[in-house]
């Protein structure tokens, strides 16, 4: 898998994780120059805090577009049947392909 976004290859792996139709991708996986971290986050009912990140690429900012499980609610990885925690999942106008 690839997430794409300005027409460039931020992450790219053979191992995502699966979660509600989102490729979350290893941290491993994906170009840390490409992020930068903010301080948004959101609660998810059963996966816990969301924290985000803004995509960069060739100075445009696509606010809010990477989101991570810094420690999922417990549970929630047993849920998933893998560790998703500090995997990156990518959204608005990033393409996941």
């Amino acid at each position: 898998m690839k997430a794409i976004w300005n027409n460039q290859v931020i992450a790219e792996s053979d191992e995502t994780i699966v979660i509600e139709r989102n490729h979350y991708f290893p941290l491993t996986s994906v170009n840390k120059v490409n992020l930068k971290a903010n301080s948004h986050t959101t609660d998810c009912p059963w996966k816990g805090t969301a924290h985000y990140y803004d995509v960069v690429v060739d100075n445009e900012v696509n606010q809010n577009a990477a989101w991570y499980y810094q420690a999922p609610k417990d549970g929630a990885n047993e849920k998933v049947g893998k560790d998703f925690t500090n995997h990156i999942a990518f959204w608005n106008g990033v393409i996941v392909e």
